[in-house]
């Protein structure tokens, strides 16, 4: 699967209406607009909440890894994990990369 995710000039904290104004692009799941990427801590931000996330299915998921590969990548966030699975999918699930 490839990635969506593109770059965008908003960084940092995001208000409701910065959020609400972003294209879907820079999400980890574009559909649910969840996960903003928009830097590295919000990159951080999303591998640590990944198992977090509901209402997405493992296609989303699938997605969403690719993704905040994506955005690891450009902002120069290390991740460890090579696939979402090593994540988890459900909240206070342990992660076997750590």
């Amino acid at each position: 699967m490839r990635s969506t995710w593109k770059p965008h000039e908003e960084h940092g904290t995001l208000s409701e209406k910065e959020k609400r104004e972003l294209p879907a692009s820079v999400f980890a799941f574009p559909d649910k607009r969840k996960e903003p990427l928009t830097d590295a801590a919000h990159v951080r931000n999303a591998v640590a909440r990944f198992d977090q996330v509901q209402g997405v299915d493992d296609e989303e998921r699938d997605l969403a890894f690719q993704n905040i590969l994506a955005a690891a990548a450009h902002y120069g966030v290390d991740v460890v994990e090579t696939d979402w699975h090593q994540l988890g999918r459900r909240p206070h699930t342990p992660n076997p990369a750590h």
